[in-house]
């Protein structure tokens, strides 16, 4: 074709438009690098649920399981390669409906597992009931608490457990959104999140932080002086002091890389965080500006909510900070998504082995550092 032809227009146009809609997609979709990331999480290794869903995940007093708190309002306990997973808890008598795939708001959604060591009761928080505890051997979980200081608990999330103290430290994520949307409530800029103390003994539940986005992971550190939390919405971790001159106070502990989920203290004192995805310049901009945030929220179904704050595509991310400084440690993730998807937990062993929940897929996994 000579050189002073002209392309046509019907060619020109829609070529012009998808390089544009190449750019402005690897711009604002595609989620950017975190510095000195290790991308490792692909080795790990599978393990199959039956159930989808296993948010949090943990270890009774003998170190047997781990336990997982499913989307169908069960805990299952893992037996190991040959015998798989069994039933071991629930938090609803009403079992009729039940989901393996969706939640049903009658079966509860239990979401943090905190087992306490002296008696072998596990704790569970309940993103729709509250508050729950059951025995050794499993079975119907007990309601502890659904109300504090007058207010409904809407969205119990994570939570831990001063054994010295016998009080036992949860979030309550929202008194507008359940889990079901939990999205939604860190799009729309929901300031309701609490940090709230059960003492065991005297029954009272009493909020110690409030004014929180979505606060969802909680953990006391090593010497139980402080707790944090970590807000999804602004990926902040708040501190709050439990003793010492500081004691009722709160501070910014840290912030990290991406949007945090649940958080488990290490033997050593760090902290683990397990991290939904990681942030491109569209979530940004829905989480920092309200305005956008609620536009989002009533005219976005929450599929594509979720959709558009991980890119379109599920990966794997932990993060690992100091539990002096909060200084980021370490940075762990899939990349591509090829093993791990929306991770939730990160659970470190003594053995060396990280353990890792997932609040959307039907799979935990484990990985060997040694």
């Amino acid at each position: 074709m000579p050189l002073n032809q002209k392309v046509p227009t019907w060619f020109v146009v829609p070529a012009v438009l998808a390089v544009l809609s190449l750019i402005l997609y690897r711009i604002t979709i595609v989620p950017g690098d975190i510095e000195g990331a290790k991308n490792i999480l692909a080795l790990a290794k599978t393990i199959p649920t039956p159930v989808v869903g296993p948010e949090s995940i943990e270890f009774d007093p003998q170190g047997e399981g781990p336990y997982a708190a499913m989307v169908d309002g069960r805990i299952l306990k893992w037996l190991g390669d040959d015998l798989g997973w069994v039933e071991f808890a629930y938090t609803s008598p009403r079992r009729g409906n039940c989901s393996r795939y969706d939640v049903v708001p009658t079966c509860g959604r239990p979401l943090g597992l905190t087992f306490e060591k002296k008696t072998g009761d596990l704790y569970i928080c309940d993103g729709y009931l509250g508050l729950m505890k059951v025995g050794p051997q499993g079975g119907l979980a007990e309601l502890l608490v659904d109300e504090a200081e007058g207010r409904k608990i809407m969205f119990a999330n994570q939570g831990d457990m001063d054994e010295e103290d016998d009080v036992f430290y949860f979030n309550d994520s929202s008194d507008k959104y359940h889990f079901r949307d939990v999205f939604l409530e860190g799009v729309s800029g929901d300031p309701s999140g609490r940090v709230i103390r059960y003492d065991k003994k005297t029954k009272e539940a009493k909020v110690v932080m409030d004014n929180l986005r979505c606060n969802n992971g909680l953990a006391l550190n090593k010497d139980r002086s402080f707790l944090i939390t970590c807000e999804s919405a602004t990926s902040l971790v708040h501190r709050y002091w439990i003793k010492g001159p500081k004691a009722g106070t709160r501070d910014i502990f840290t912030k990290v890389p991406g949007y945090p989920d649940n958080i488990r203290l290490t033997s050593t004192g760090g902290f683990w965080i397990g991290i939904h995805c990681k942030k491109n310049l569209i979530g940004k901009l829905i989480l920092r500006y309200k305005w956008l945030g609620k536009l989002v929220e009533k005219t976005v179904s929450l599929k594509y909510v979720i959709g558009f704050i991980n890119g379109f595509k599920p990966h794997g991310v932990a993060v690992k900070i100091s539990g002096e400084t909060g200084e980021v440690l370490e940075v762990l993730e899939d990349k591509e998504g090829k093993t791990m998807k929306y991770v939730s937990e990160a659970y470190e062993r003594d053995d060396g082995k990280l353990w890792f929940g997932s609040v959307y897929w039907p799979a935990i996994w484990v990985l060997d550092r040694k």
